[in-house]
């Protein structure tokens, strides 16, 4: 049965030239419908003697974003995508793409085996497949070294970022950008090229690759980026395999059927669905199931910022980054002039760095503005308030926002865990407050969780929402609960990280082995990073009792041992450097607090380290989904590997869950359950899914969820 084919390509003639307008929206990728339509109208188009040469773009806002994903792994219908870019690299009239957006992915290949490049200013071009576990499998790793070097193309495919049309052109993937009319300049820059006996074709372009033959150091260099930017991922080394063909086979197509071959490996690896799980699963968690997608936005044109610390300026840098005025508020004068110099300093490096141009920065370091007034932000859109976590002092600041903001003002509060509700209580405008949880560094990390209260309205957290993919961030959406999503699966994970230490596993060995796991920090080493004093100072003022789980980091903070900042904590730190070392002098505290604690210490297998803290995120992720705070489990992935360092190729706890298989994680915890009974019990929605054979994917039905953990009940304890 032949399936419905999607996209098309419309084909029109100017004088003695083609135009094709490759037309799948939103943003063409190369389905079923677009290959055939390119391999027609290349034919149709060759076959007439009036048309001399070609022009292939996009319509509306895309040249093509790359392949259709949702066709990977099935038959191709129609002509596969190799066959299609044959017929536009044999064309036997000359063809420029005119690329008119992105042209990423596929799309980028499918200029390369044009003739010619041209582009508007504000395209981008890239080969991101490594984001998705995969390689350029249609020639990218071949004709993109042919063109800019390999040493340069292998950065690209490694970092899988897109690159602006100005520096594409400086780099040789383009041949012209366009200034005015795109279409108008490729018919001038075709008819310019009609008079030549032969247009090149990037497959003969061999002078970069026959230099980079015999520097070993251009594959060492790759090698090293791959291992320290994609550590654990199996589609680089397979990309740094392709440029190596690329450079020393003398044949072009026998380099290719290595790219093909190397691509087949990395689409059956198990690395590939994770990280397409993860792609398509920030498009799904970026959608709230009870909203409308056609719900009427607030416009964000101007915001406020309460706080100039290290978090409100990172918020306020995502503002500035997005184009969008924002006030910075502080009561305190210094602190204000400290916090707008951090945030200056920040884009100084991001300069120093390449990142941004010396006009880029003075453009978003005008559109931040500090301040000392509430009166200030009496015509702003949105606030944010981004003091320490204490909830009387935040209710103090919405009762001024309150007061102070026009009445469609959103009220927004970046707390990491405190109830919401009570935060909306004290103003007149529940409707319009909202959570939102940005990570440190604020202007660096891309997880939001935009947390809704019990009276947030649907245009308000559509609003946010929007906000966020403004921003760049990868935004979740949790219901207001103690610890949210991502807090409230970490408590869990910290304490059975806690216990492995009092049971007899040392800081090292818990760290080490759930970085091997693909963990970006150990947890030891993330608590040496925040401080070890700032939970002990806490408890020492609200003179709290210290848990059995935080015995030892208290003892610690008792001899100044509190992390980075003064050079020991559970490791000790050379002046100047963030490497942890060995802390030998802290073991005879670990075995004595064991010991008054009641623990006999034991050698414990990595993996029972890996099971422990893993399977708690599982656990009480299940737990979550079961009570509706979080919509999907697909969205507990994306929160832990874009706010807590959990590895995208395992795909989130949850997908790694699913493929370990539900009935083995149930018997996991079961057996765990000998040495903390009270910890290890499995939630219910784990077992009925395990008793099912079946697996995390939407939420479970309404009857099926069990009642919300409310801000009466504290979890900091489990």
């Amino acid at each position: 049965m032949t399936n419905q084919l999607k996209g098309k390509v419309n084909y029109k003639i100017e004088g003695n030239i083609a135009i094709l307008e490759v037309d799948n929206p939103p943003v063409n990728p190369l389905s079923n419908g677009v290959r055939k339509g390119l391999a027609d109208s290349i034919n149709k188009a060759n076959v007439d003697d009036a048309i001399e040469g070609i022009i292939l773009t996009g319509a509306g806002r895309s040249f093509i974003a790359g392949a259709d994903i949702s066709e990977f792994g099935q038959k191709p219908d129609g002509p596969d995508l190799h066959t299609t870019l044959r017929e536009i690299e044999f064309s036997k009239k000359p063809i420029i793409a005119a690329i008119n957006g992105a042209a990423l992915g596929g799309g980028l290949e499918t200029a390369l085996v044009c003739n010619y490049r041209i582009a508007t200013n504000n395209a981008i071009v890239g080969l991101p497949e490594v984001n998705l576990g995969l390689l350029p499998g249609a020639g990218g790793t071949q004709r993109l070294p042919r063109l800019i070097g390999p040493s340069q193309a292998l950065k690209m495919m490694l970092s899988g970022a897109p690159i602006p049309a100005k520096k594409a052109l400086s780099e040789g993937i383009l041949d012209a950008i366009s200034e005015n009319s795109l279409i108008e300049d490729a018919v001038l820059f075709l008819k310019d090229k009609l008079g030549q006996n032969s247009h090149p074709k990037v497959r003969d372009d061999n002078k970069k690759i026959i230099e980079a033959r015999g520097d070993d150091n251009i594959l060492a260099e790759a090698k090293g980026f791959a291992s320290k930017t994609r550590r654990g991922q199996f589609a680089p080394s397979k990309i740094i395999a392709c440029v190596e063909a690329a450079i020393n086979e003398d044949n072009f197509d026998d380099a290719m059927k290595k790219e093909s071959d190397y691509f087949l490996e990395c689409l059956v690896h198990p690395q590939r669905e994770a990280m397409i799980h993860i792609f398509f699963g920030e498009r799904a968690a970026s959608k709230i199931s009870d909203i409308p997608k056609d719900t009427t936005l607030h416009q964000i044109k101007t915001a406020g910022v309460i706080g100039s610390g290290t978090m409100g300026g990172g918020i306020a840098m995502n503002f500035a980054n997005a184009g969008i005025p924002v006030l910075v508020l502080d009561q305190d004068e210094k602190n204000l002039n400290r916090g707008i110099k951090v945030i200056e300093k920040n884009y100084q490096i991001m300069l120093d760095r390449g990142r941004i141009s010396a006009k880029q920065k003075d453009a978003v370091m005008s559109l931040i503005t500090p301040t000392l007034n509430y009166e200030d932000l009496s015509d702003i859109d949105i606030a944010i308030e981004a003091v320490y976590e204490n909830l009387e002092l935040k209710q103090k600041i919405f009762k001024n926002l309150d007061e102070q903001t026009n009445n469609k003002t959103i009220l927004a509060s970046n707390t990491s865990g405190l109830d919401i509700d009570a935060i909306a209580s004290v103003t007149k405008r529940p409707d319009k407050v909202v959570g939102t949880h940005f990570f440190s560094p604020a202007n660096v990390m891309r997880l939001l969780e935009v947390v809704r209260g019990e009276a947030s309205s649907k245009e308000t957290m559509a609003t946010v929402m929007a906000l966020g993919k403004k921003m760049k961030k990868a935004a979740v959406v949790s219901l207001n609960a103690p610890g949210f999503i991502g807090n409230r699966m970490l408590a869990g994970y910290t304490y059975q990280a806690n216990m492995l230490l009092l049971e007899g596993a040392l800081p090292n060995q818990i760290d080490n082995a759930l970085e091997s796991f693909g963990m970006s920090m150990g947890p030891f080493r993330m608590l040496d990073l925040v401080g070890l004093d700032l939970g002990w100072r806490a408890r020492k003022l609200a003179k709290i009792k210290s848990p059995v789980t935080a015995k030892i980091s208290d003892a610690l903070c008792e001899l100044d041992r509190f992390g980075q900042k003064n050079s020991k904590g559970f490791y000790n730190y050379s002046e100047g450097s963030r490497a942890p070392n060995p802390a030998p002098e802290n073991e005879d505290i670990y075995r004595s607090i064991s010991e008054e604690n009641g623990f006999t210490r034991r050698e414990i297998p990595d993996q029972e380290i890996v099971d422990r803290c893993i399977l708690a995120l599982v656990n009480e992720g299940a737990q979550i989904l079961s009570e509706g705070v979080a919509q999907r489990s697909g969205d507990m992935d994306i929160v832990y590997i874009n706010g807590y360092g959990f590895p995208i190729w395992r795909g989130g706890p949850m997908f790694y869950a699913n493929k370990e298989g539900l009935t083995e994680v149930v018997n996991k915890i079961k057996s765990y359950a000998q040495l903390d009974k009270n910890f290890w019990k499995p939630a219910t929605l784990l077992e009925k899914l395990a008793s099912e054979s079946s697996i995390f994917g939407e939420a479970p039905s309404e009857d099926a969820r069990e009642p919300k953990l409310t801000f009466k009940k504290d979890i900091t304890g489990v």
